[in-house]
């Protein structure tokens, strides 16, 4: 008997749903590999579930290099999507600027009522909120960029470290080996005057 055919649609049952998507997802990734390996490639996956959680997989090549080489190619594009993005977040603010001082033009010119300014100081909580996510958002992608460059840097220094007792114990092995020919020429040149005192 064959397997029937699943209709492509959104699962309402939760539990359903879930269990679907490990699956799928574990075959996605298995898929990916072997495509790999048959095809001597590099596959990345990036996977992020409803609940915003990220699954990643890599192979052939390491996702770093793999996306590396993604940002090379389409560097034209993502620049593109940044400047968008940077206009968006101006034009919101400028827009939330042109707004307030609307309302303060407003509020000077006397004939304002309590519900005016009630309605008034929500916007202004409303705008400072926002602010403040987005300033706490920016916030948080600093210190994520500055964990990542802490981590690349001591992954460094743990390459640097065993680089470097590497070249002592190679320097201290030279020494000794030049030590130990020194003392063996040092008693090839006495060995006869050490026998005639001997005898």
């Amino acid at each position: 008997m064959g397997r029937r055919k699943v209709e492509i649609k959104r699962m309402e049952n939760k539990s359903s749903r879930q269990v679907t998507f490990c699956k799928r997802r574990n075959g996605l990734m298995k898929k990916a590999r072997q495509l790999s390996i048959l095809c001597e490639s590099s596959v990345a996956i990036l996977i992020v579930s409803s609940t915003g959680k990220l699954y990643s997989s890599s192979a052939g090549d390491s996702m770093a290099n793999i996306l590396k080489r993604y940002e090379i190619q389409h560097a034209d594009e993502l620049k593109t999507v940044d400047l968008a993005e940077k206009n968006r977040d101006y034009l919101s603010h400028k827009e939330l600027l042109e707004i307030v001082q609307c309302k303060l033009e407003e509020a000077k010119s006397g004939n304002i009522s309590v519900e005016f300014l009630i309605s008034l100081e929500e916007q202004f909580k409303s705008a400072l909120s926002v602010t403040r996510a987005r300033k706490a958002e920016l916030m948080m992608e600093l210190v994520k960029t500055l964990q990542e460059k802490e981590k690349v840097l001591r992954e460094e220094k743990k390459v640097l470290a065993t680089q470097l007792t590497k070249m002592e114990k190679n320097r201290f092995l030279e020494a000794e080996d030049e030590r130990a020919m020194s003392l063996a020429k040092d008693f090839r040149n006495n060995t006869p005057e050490t026998l005639s005192l001997l005898k």
